[in-house]
Parts: C-alpha cells; sequence; structure tokens
C-alpha cells in the first residue's frame, strides 16, 4: 500500500484542484451532519482495484451499476457488494424490466454527473430530475459501513449506512427499492 494513502476525518482541508462535484459532496455530507471518513487514492475505475483502500476504510467500496431498459427510457442505479455476480435475469424479474443493459457515458453524465469509475450514490444528489430509480442488495443494506466515491475515483469515503439511508437518501428525495441479488 502507497504510504501516501491514509485515513483521514472528513472533507480536505484544500479542496482547491478538486472538482465542484467532489466539493458538493463533502458539502451535503457536512450539511447533514455526518460523519465520514476519507481516503485519497490513485484513480480506481473498477472493483477488483480497490482492494487497498477497502482494507484502510475496514469495509468494501460497493459496487456501482448504471443500467438501463431496451428502449433507453428506464435507468437505474444498481449499489451491491462487490463480489457478488451480477446477474440480469435475476434483477429483470425483480423489478419488471426485462433486457437490461448497461447505460451509455452520455446519460450517466446528464442525469448523475458522473463519469465511468467514478459511478457513486452520491451522484443521486444531481439527479434533480429524479430519472434514475435506485436499487440497493439487501446485503449492501445490512453492514453497518457504506464505502464509496464522492462522484470522483480519486477519494473514496466511509460512513454509517444508516446515514445513507436515514439522512441523506432523504434529503434528497430519493428512495430505493431493495433487491436480492
Amino acid at each position: 500500500m502507497p504510504e501516501t494513502m491514509k485515513l483521514e476525518k472528513g472533507r480536505p482541508r484544500d479542496c482547491s484542484g478538486r472538482l465542484a462535484k467532489e466539493v458538493r459532496a463533502y458539502d451535503l455530507l457536512d450539511r447533514l451532519g455526518i460523519a465520514y471518513e476519507r481516503v485519497d487514492h490513485e484513480p480506481l475505475a473498477t472493483i477488483e482495484a480497490c482492494t487497498q483502500v477497502d482494507a484502510l476504510l475496514g469495509t468494501h467500496i460497493c459496487k456501482n451499476l448504471f443500467l438501463c431498459n431496451a428502449q433507453h427510457t428506464r435507468f437505474y442505479l444498481l449499489l451491491m457488494p462487490g463480489d457478488k455476480k451480477f446477474r440480469t435475469a435475476v434483477l429483470s424479474r425483480q423489478i419488471g424490466s426485462a433486457r437490461l443493459s448497461f447505460a451509455d457515458e452520455a446519460h450517466m453524465l446528464e442525469f448523475l454527473d458522473l463519469t465511468p469509475g467514478s459511478v457513486s450514490v452520491l451522484g443521486m444528489m444531481n439527479d434533480v430530475g429524479h430519472h434514475v430509480q435506485l436499487l440497493i442488495d439487501r446485503d449492501v443494506l445490512w453492514e453497518r459501513w457504506f464505502a464509496c466515491h464522492p462522484c470522483i475515483n480519486t477519494s473514496s469515503l466511509r460512513f454509517a449506512t444508516e446515514e445513507l439511508t436515514g439522512k441523506i437518501l432523504p434529503a434528497l428525495r430519493v428512495t430505493f427499492v431493495t433487491v436480492e441479488l
């Protein structure tokens, strides 16, 4: 593990040079009074690349999949444990949407202001038109800690899962569907 990576409490002391969407994520958490820890690191584009950061956080970063139906009229953000296999048919049956696939980068940017590799539930703060339905695997909800990126894949955060469901999502007026994969 690189020596430069370390667990910090809260937002960076100096946010200059950070993207506005990352700073907005810290602003949201601070405004809601959520205690969180942060690790800054090199870009992590896959769940497999998160292993060292997971060790520092003491939990696993959630896998975030941006999906859509075949007509590109319904969009979903799926949060699931990183070690679980994604089975389209299983999810499709549960949400009543056939032929799910990965949504395109243009919709990801338009609705969530996110780019591939940095998809995060915190991007839901940017979905003011509520175009994206949040889906959360029940195993994620059973964990004490929740870990995600603050809308950029060069930092990772950890906070209590109950803060996600009890404060963050209600503040964003985001409801979620619990799924079992």
